[in-house]
């Protein structure tokens, strides 16, 4: 084994995730189905708070990775890449016992991967402009203190941590969008190792000083929107696998039939959403419409609430009766939340407040009026998943009336 990644691609065309980086992507499908374990059997709300703090660094992890790759190309380490792994696979395996004794593990494990794909970039000799996570570790240290405290301080430090991260994304500004894509564009220009042509020194547009003898570097947008694409389609696939485990262990009859097939339903709708009307993952965002630094919590936000959906679809499947409550309610708010994404994605894509209310709108207000008020939570499983077919389908008709572009990369 050599120490670094073989072309993904041949030097004429669009450049694909390597071999090594859909080796790394089975870290995500561990701990997407190890995480949807902290939703089941009705969860509470400090389950639903476990989650989203364990999502979010999990995630973190996943992407700072992703954009290393991104960014290196070919000259990617592999030994690198597969220590992110061992990192993330550790993450995965504390999920299931985060609430007894692996709390600390969990947390060591992050730790030990932010440190190593920050030594990666400094090793490299270049910071990221669009993630300025890569260069600014502010938001580990609350992670570091953790370690000496347990329970709810614990949890309380790990979301202190996670906040400065999500105020770093959002107000250290990268240089100016139009350069940035126009750099991905270029999708077979100096790809190798992704630097800014203009050398070394600071980027306009980055606040604050930038170290010494760092050179810019800058993603391949098309690439990296088929990562952030393929994250989602392993929780896609969690979903499914969600599905077909708790249906081989429920009585087959037409009630199974019914809310078996309108999961499936429900799943390719959100598939069609996210990655056939949108980009990067994330549900009617118009390609090169978000700088990546915004793009990114976005996705982050839009793929957890798909996870938790998928997690609680599972539970809708074997339900006998009607639906359990916590079930009911995390199917509708994970939705909302999806919904609510996609009506921000639409305005950021220039769609318009009237167009952006009309996709959006409708169907968000159904699943608000299922999830609190209509049925009183009293909706048996093959109703409330055929509704919530109808809620997705919704905006999916509209853009059918009014076809748009759709994204220039990415698998067809």
């Amino acid at each position: 084994m050599t120490d670094s990644a073989p072309p993904a691609d041949s030097v004429r065309g669009e450049r694909h995730a390597s071999w090594l980086e859909l080796f790394f992507d089975l870290t995500a499908v561990a701990g997407v189905a190890q995480l949807a374990h902290l939703l089941r059997g009705g969860p509470a709300w400090e389950d639903l708070a476990l989650y989203t703090l364990m999502f979010l660094a999990f995630w973190t992890g996943w992407m700072l990775f992703t954009v290393y790759g991104n960014v290196s190309g070919e000259e990617a380490r592999v030994w690198t890449v597969v220590a992110g792994m061992l990192g993330l696979a550790v993450m995965a395996a504390a999920v299931h016992g985060v609430r007894e004794d692996k709390a600390g593990a969990f947390a060591l494990a992050y730790i030990l991967v932010r440190s190593l794909a920050g030594k990666a970039w400094e090793r490299r000799g270049e910071y990221v402009a669009d993630l300025p996570l890569t260069r600014v570790g502010l938001g580990l240290t609350p992670w570091i203190v953790s370690m000496w405290f347990d329970g709810t301080a614990r949890y309380a430090l790990w979301a202190l941590g996670l906040a400065i991260d999500l105020v770093v994304m959002f107000t250290v500004s990268g240089p100016d969008r139009p350069a940035r894509a126009d750099a991905g564009r270029g999708r077979g220009r100096g790809r190798g190792r992704g630097r800014a042509p203009e050398g070394r020194g600071p980027v306009p547009g980055v606040r604050g000083s930038v170290p010494d003898g760092l050179v810019a570097a800058r993603t391949d947008l098309p690439h990296l929107a088929e990562r952030l694409g393929l994250f989602v389609l392993i929780v896609l696939g969690e979903g499914i696998a969600q599905v077909v485990d708790a249906a081989s262990e429920a009585r087959w009859d037409w009630r199974l039939y019914g809310v078996g097939f309108g999961a499936f339903a429900l799943l390719i709708h959100l598939w069609a959403l996210a990655l056939r009307h949108g980009s990067d993952g994330i549900p009617l965002l118009a390609v090169d419409a978000l700088p990546v630094r915004l793009a990114l919590p976005l996705h982050c936000f839009a793929a957890g609430s798909l996870a938790a959906l998928a997690a609680a679809l599972g539970q809708a499947v074997a339900a006998e009766g009607v639906v359990p409550v916590p079930a009911h309610r995390l199917m509708c708010g994970s939705l909302a939340v999806i919904l609510l994404i996609a009506g921000v994605a639409a305005l950021c894509s220039g769609r318009g407040p009237a167009r952006a209310l009309l996709l959006v709108g409708p169907a968000l207000a159904l699943v608000l009026l299922v999830g609190v008020g209509v049925g009183g939570g009293r909706w048996g499983p093959v109703a409330l998943v055929w509704t919530l077919v109808l809620a997705v389908r919704w905006p999916l008709m509209v853009e059918w009336a009014r076809p748009v572009p759709r994204p220039a990369h990415g698998p067809s």
